[in-house]
């Protein structure tokens, strides 16, 4: 069986390390807030090449956390709207609702998954203080027709970056094209942890601020509490254990990209839709993708992942409900969003991890080549 991913095989070409490094921390005695994570945020902000990295428990406390941020600053009131892509995993839209602000669900470009920027201008309104976009897939989602959007109605721009750490726009990383960005460490992602974690990275000094004290129960100062805050932090190991595959990421991401390579290069099956059209495009060097997944999309998905998982393959399909049909967003059920829905009916997630060996990418090549 070809797994999904492989996350075991993954990990184990650090285990030692990591094993060190988690006897050291569990020697030491100190396991929240200690020398591992200030090495850890700062090893990723020179990465990002921003200013302030803050470790949170995970990707949702991340972006809840931004802009439960900007409310304690003023610059949003509960009630206001977020502009966000309808095509995405719930956790971005649960990020503003459990602020008491309203997503105004936009829909996606169908040739590239993310947020149609085109759209967004004409969802505006005085209410409207951010746009949370989604780097969805590990696909950079950026322009300047956004950039001058976000200018002309003063809006924040925030990223969800929890998908497409290493990814460029420009030469510009994501994570820091917007005003802040939150990030996501859950094992399976490009930059995973053994267990939860999550970041803020941001150039704004205020906001990074008030987003550490909010993480730690609203406090600057030990029982002094300057907000009502939250308790979510990235604990020691955690830290220590992405310290060591942060050395690795940009290798490993450009492991994925020859894999998306030689998918897109000989996956030839009529029945298949590839996740973008590389006909003139050496994506083996493009930068504004690290494949976090590779996303293909079918109108028979059922049928062809009983083929594949029945020839030895497996797949998972990123997401089978959209949001807006999800019961926990009941309100939003009779919404009309044909592009979205589209793509939850027909994609389907192929292997792909850096541990791969060419043998299985061509494997994987065949069954889908041979599917009828």
């Amino acid at each position: 069986m070809i797994k999904f991913l492989d996350l075991q095989k993954i990990n184990a070409q650090y285990a030692d390390e990591l094993k060190q490094l988690a006897r050291e921390v569990i020697d030491s005695g100190w396991y929240i807030h200690g020398t591992n994570v200030k090495e850890f945020e700062k090893s990723l902000a020179s990465y990002l090449n921003c200013k302030h990295v803050v470790g949170v428990g995970n990707g949702l406390d991340a972006l809840r956390i931004i802009l439960k941020a900007y409310i304690e600053m003023g610059v949003i009131q509960e009630g206001d709207e977020v502009i966000v892509p309808a095509n995405t995993y719930i956790a971005t839209i649960l990020a503003i609702t459990d602020n008491k602000l309203v997503p105004v669900l936009v829909e996606p470009d169908i040739n590239t998954y993310n947020i149609d920027i085109s759209l967004i201008e004409e969802r505006i309104t005085p209410k409207t203080k951010a746009i949370m976009l989604v780097h969805l897939y590990g696909r950079a989602c950026w322009s300047e027709d956004l950039e001058q959007i976000a200018k002309k109605y003063n809006l924040k721009v925030i990223e969800d970056n929890a998908q497409a750490i290493g990814a460029e726009y420009n030469g510009i990383k994501t994570g820091i094209l917007g005003d802040a960005a939150g990030l996501s460490f859950y094992p399976g992602k490009n930059l995973g942890a053994l267990g939860d974690g999550g970041a803020v990275s941001t150039n704004d000094d205020k906001l990074a601020e008030v987003v550490r004290a909010l993480g730690n129960y609203g406090s600057k100062q030990k029982y002094i509490n300057d907000y009502k805050g939250l308790n979510s932090r990235l604990d020691e190991i955690q830290a220590a254990f992405l310290n060591v595959k942060l050395k690795h990421l940009d290798a490993e991401n450009q492991k994925r990209r020859e894999i998306a390579t030689a998918y897109c290069t000989n996956i030839k099956n009529d029945k298949i839709i590839l996740p973008i059209n590389h006909s003139s495009l050496n994506i083996n060097q493009y930068k504004e993708h690290v494949w976090h997944l590779f996303v293909i999309r079918c109108k028979e998905r059922e049928k062809l992942q009983e083929y594949l998982l029945k020839n030895g393959v497996q797949t998972l399909i990123h997401y089978p409900i959209a949001p807006h049909k999800q019961e926990a967003y009941k309100e939003f059920n009779n919404i009309k969003l044909p592009v979205t829905e589209k793509i939850h009916q027909e994609v389907l997630s192929l292997p792909i991890s850096p541990v791969m060996d060419e043998q299985e990418v061509n494997r994987v090549v065949e069954i889908v080549n041979s599917f009828q």
